[in-house]
């Protein structure tokens, strides 16, 4: 499985092409995109897409949002299966995303982890349980990361709200008001070097349950985008995510 990486030079396309060049899932490097010039030695990097000339069997995204335009074109014009783990996307580039899934298969998650993916579910059936408790999540991330809350925490917060049509989101709180009824209470702690921590607390009058996932290795995150790669890379056209690769 030949895999391109978009955004090689960051601290998670490194990691994957650690992976990579260490055969994970019988994968090798064919080439990396950045938009810095990147020289690894083991297959060239570009700075422009106009100038890939290798034709990947997947391309992992750990770039950043703004590129996602650029990267989705390319994707599409050369009809490549695509992994988008970078986080941050606004409305429009969700939208290009869900639209390029209608031409070329896409996996797409916030977060590239398992274990995230079952923290989820755990949730879930928390909330289901507890109708009436209250739900707060607390994310910790490193102190170089940039989008506040982690997309890993949206995540985490819309699939309760599966559960909780009338939940809405406070991100942060401040002032004198009084915890509303339906609220998911979301904040983000950023410092040091954590690698990425989610907890969802879900508490009644007589109780608290507790739900965390943390992260000990970047390898993780890899690991996942590897694997989705080869999950996605003879599928069709279609938006896929953690689930639809555990299921």
């Amino acid at each position: 499985m030949k895999i391109l990486i978009n955004g090689i030079g960051g601290r998670m396309g490194a990691e994957v092409k650690k992976m990579v060049l260490d055969g994970y899932r019988s994968s090798t490097l064919c080439a990396g995109v950045d938009i810095n010039e990147v020289n690894i030695g083991e297959a060239p990097v570009y700075t422009s897409w106009a100038d890939v000339k290798e034709t990947p069997d997947c391309i992992i995204d750990f770039s950043h949002h703004t590129a996602t335009e650029a990267l989705l074109k390319y994707a599409v014009e050369h009809n490549i299966p695509t992994v988008v783990a970078t986080t941050g996307h606004d409305e429009r580039e969700s939208a290009l995303i869900v639209d390029a899934a209608k031409k070329i298969p896409v996996f797409h998650s916030a977060n590239m982890s398992l274990g995230i993916a079952l923290l989820c579910e755990l949730a879930k059936t928390t909330a289901k349980t507890f109708p009436d408790a209250n739900i707060e999540i607390i994310e910790k991330h490193h102190n170089r990361k940039l989008d506040a809350p982690s997309g890993t925490a949206l995540l985490l917060a819309r699939e309760i709200q599966k559960i909780r049509e009338k939940a809405f989101f406070t991100f942060g709180r401040q002032g004198q008001a009084k915890r509303m009824e339906d609220e998911i209470g979301i904040h983000a702690i950023r410092m040091g070097n954590i690698v990425g921590e989610h907890e969802v607390i879900v508490g009644t009058d007589t109780q608290t349950i507790t739900l965390k996932h943390e992260a000990h290795s970047r390898s993780l995150f890899a690991e996942g985008a590897i694997a989705a790669a080869d999950f996605i890379k003879d599928k069709p056209a279609g938006l896929y995510d953690m689930y639809s690769m555990i299921n």
